[in-house]
């Protein structure tokens, strides 16, 4: 048996260190390829390489930012939620606000999406503007521990602040991409006015490294943010048994939703890593480590396993 405060620390040292290393290839790549882009384009001093990080960054952070500050309205509006009613809705009401007390945030809003599939999720910028939504599916078929599980695994998320955290991933990854296509478009369709005299010492070695990165880097970077997302999705599970001090509660919970395989009609792939389990249940993921590294939630299997050792 784990005791739970060594099963969060733990999931919290390896989701640490997974970021350390994302951090750590992230700074290689963006250096590499844009200055081996600056040298292609024929500027071989580092105001080149730092002007193309600092488009690139521009360019994803807009992005990203807009998505991480009106995150809960592009969510919701996406699901087609609508607030929960109090009366209707009381048992979903009274155990948010006794996992946001034991939690020691502010009660988020709820929302329900009206289908029978099993999932819930959280979302918002930080814990002043957090949104729990459940499905009527998850709120049917769950009794009040099971249910108690589950919002305390997405209040965990808000918690940790694991949307800030994904947001910030989201902006770095963008970044990578960008410049690594931007990189490929100019190899691909440019040519070098006075690139020749460059070809020879460390101009030609950025160009040749610079390459190698813009093709490698943005599978490397989208993998270990996927890392990084499984990571978080474990650290949630622990932190959610410490809120409720009840295990088997969000490992039944989890069992159920993972035998229940009605899709959720209004998930798809920009938000099925937002839900306690992967909502789009009508295609087959592949098994096997390989296939693993592909996914944003970690198996039901490795779920279940570290909740059974806390029992």
């Amino acid at each position: 048996m784990t005791n739970v405060y060594e099963q969060v620390d733990a999931n919290k040292w390896k989701s640490a260190t997974v970021v350390a290393i994302f951090a750590m290839v992230t700074a290689l790549s963006v250096y590499f390829i844009s200055m081996g882009l600056a040298v292609y384009l024929g500027d071989t001093g580092e105001i080149g390489g730092v002007g193309m990080m600092g488009v690139a960054l521009i360019i994803s952070g807009l992005t990203s930012f807009t998505g991480y500050w009106f995150s809960d309205k592009i969510v919701l509006g996406i699901s087609g939620a609508k607030p929960a009613d109090r009366k209707k809705d009381f048992i979903f009401y009274t155990v948010a606000e006794n996992m946001s007390l034991a939690a020691q945030v502010p009660m988020p809003k709820l929302y329900v999406i009206n289908d029978t599939a099993t999932n819930a999720f959280a979302t918002g910028r930080d814990p002043q503007h957090a949104v729990i939504c459940a499905t009527t599916g998850i709120l049917s078929k769950l009794n009040r521990t099971e249910l108690e599980g589950v919002i305390a695994h997405e209040m965990s998320h808000v918690q940790n602040y694991d949307i800030r955290l994904m947001s910030v991933v989201s902006v770095l990854v963008g970044m990578v991409v960008l410049l690594g296509d931007m990189f490929m478009r100019a190899t691909w369709w440019g040519s070098r006015s006075r690139g020749d005299r460059d070809d020879k010492g460390s101009g030609a070695i950025f160009i040749v490294i610079g390459l190698i990165f813009a093709i490698l880097s943005p599978i490397v970077a989208q993998l270990i943010q996927l890392s990084i997302s499984r990571r978080r999705e474990l650290l949630a599970d622990a932190s959610a048994v410490k809120l409720t001090r009840q295990p088997e509660g969000l490992l039944n919970a989890l069992v159920k939703i993972s035998a229940d395989h009605e899709p959720l009609e209004a998930a798809n792939k920009a938000t099925a890593h937002l839900y306690i389990i992967n909502p789009l249940k009508n295609r087959h993921d592949a098994i096997g480590w390989f296939a693993g590294m592909f996914n944003t939630h970690p198996s039901i299997e490795e779920r279940v396993k570290q909740l059974r050792e806390m029992m």
